[in-house]
């Protein structure tokens, strides 16, 4: 495996013709994809009243939809060696959309979660066969494309709360339409480039699982039941680890992957990344309301500096990128999100300062937002442009499980510091301290992206 062949353009600078309209593609799929989890996480108390449900059914609206894109995602490199990419897009998009038209119609909480499980199985591939179509054809301008293609994704959490979640999913329904018809314009037949696998049954029946009983352990991990589910999970993992390495280029992910050390180094700094992102996401509006006294609707408006930071870097990764190598870029990123999580820890330990929060905040989303683009771009770059669908499965793969693992590490140590602490210093040590355990996070990601083979300094 080497660089040289995950780029198809003719020269490394230049794109092949084409690429911006099967970027814009892509970022439609993104889009729909972020615009739907936004509205969802933010209608759940309209939905327990709309559906006359109790929060613990409505959370699996969430939850299902999570658990179904975990049971299909394995099946994403095999199934785009099998159909090609295109096929594979078209019927995400198709699957999609349709979907959609059935939550739009919902009528009770069973009803919606079904067919949210539904969405899972199809709509829960969109955002990888998206991050894989990129990946093809931009090749080492990864980050310049990227970046066009994310910009349009941070207006999903903007435009999904100012609307009703039955209207969102009946705006996916046109939406998705003209997206699958400019897909059958845009996007070439790849058939022909593909070479068929066959499916590995035993992979998948360890794998899926595996993902599935991961994600529920993680967000049950304080129930003998959750824990119970989280051992098995990692029993699992264990044994489709040791069927992948016996099977080799025919598993389901091929483990060979990782030894190309800055795919390895990516896929963790992924890893983390989504992470450090989803766990400081929990503890900031848990601190700001339980600790601050900031009521449920301020605090909202509290955290909209973290988007803007990131709003604010996103489209300028493709230039940074032509600059800057990447192993100088994601570290700069880094040391800014843990310089605005160290921030909040002292916030916490001291007292609420708006305009340090938003100070933080910035450095977070600004910060984060310098990190996972550059570090992604180079792991696809030290693999085969063959391999491309397979490692994204990988690197999407580790970048759910991230997100859960992190926010049980900090919600466990939370916890565990509130009933330990004297009363009358929960609210300025426990927080303090468990920011601080998110800042050893944010650490350990900032000396994994030292590991980011340094390359020809750019001008």
């Amino acid at each position: 495996m080497n660089a040289g062949t995950s780029s198809p353009a003719s020269a490394p600078d230049q794109l092949p013709p084409g690429t911006w309209k099967i970027v814009s593609v892509a970022a439609i799929g993104s889009f729909m994809a972020q615009l739907d989890a936004t509205i969802v996480n933010v209608s759940l108390p309209d939905l327990v009243t709309t559906l006359h449900a109790p929060f613990s059914h409505i959370q699996w609206v969430v939850s299902g939809y999570l658990l179904a894109l975990a049971l299909t995602l394995p099946l994403n490199g095999w199934l785009v060696s099998r159909l090609g990419g295109r096929a594979v897009y078209l019927w995400c998009f198709g699957a999609f959309t349709l979907t959609s038209g059935l939550c739009a119609l919902a009528w009770s909480a069973p009803s919606l979660i079904a067919f949210r499980l539904l969405q899972g199985m199809s709509g829960g591939l969109l955002a990888p066969m998206a991050q894989m179509t990129v990946a093809r054809v931009a090749g080492r301008q990864m980050p310049r494309v990227a970046s066009a293609m994310t910009a349009p994704v941070l207006l999903a959490p903007l435009l999904g709360p100012v609307a009703s979640w039955r209207w969102i999913f009946l705006l996916n329904m046109p939406v998705g339409l003209a997206a699958f018809a400019l897909a059958v314009l845009f996007l070439p037949d790849d058939r022909h480039d593909e070479r068929p696998r066959p499916l590995d049954l035993t992979g998948l029946g360890f794998l899926a699982p595996a993902l599935v009983s991961f994600l529920y352990g993680m967000d049950h991990v304080a129930r003998p039941y959750g824990q119970a589910t989280l051992g098995a999970s990692l029993m699992l993992f264990v044994l489709y680890v040791r069927s992948a390495r016996h099977k080799g280029d025919d598993a389901l992910i091929d483990l060979r992957l990782l030894r190309a050390p800055a795919f390895s180094v990516s896929a963790i700094i992924m890893f983390l990344t989504n992470g450090v992102s989803f766990a400081g996401q929990m503890l900031l509006p848990v601190w700001l309301i339980h600790a601050c006294g900031v009521s449920p609707e301020r605090t909202g408006l509290f955290m909209a500096p973290l988007g803007l930071g990131m709003m604010c870097v996103y489209p300028l990764i493709g230039r940074l990128s032509d600059r800057f190598d990447a192993r100088d870029l994601t570290g700069c990123g880094a040391l800014l999100s843990l310089a605005g999580t160290v921030i909040l820890a002292v916030l916490a330990y001291n007292g609420l300062n708006v305009v340090l929060l938003a100070l933080a905040l910035l450095l977070r989303g600004g910060g984060g937002g310098a990190v996972g683009i550059p570090a992604m771009s180079a792991g696809y770059a030290s693999i085969a442009r063959a391999d491309i669908p397979m490692a994204t499965t990988a690197l999407n793969i580790m970048q759910r499980i991230g997100g859960p693992t992190l926010i049980t590490a900090c919600a466990t140590f939370l916890g565990w510091r509130l009933v330990t602490i004297a009363p009358s210093h929960v609210a300025s040590e426990a927080y303090a301290e468990t920011f601080g355990l998110l800042a050893l996070f944010h650490g350990a990601l900032f000396l994994t992206t030292r590991f980011i083979k340094s390359s020809e300094r750019k001008r």
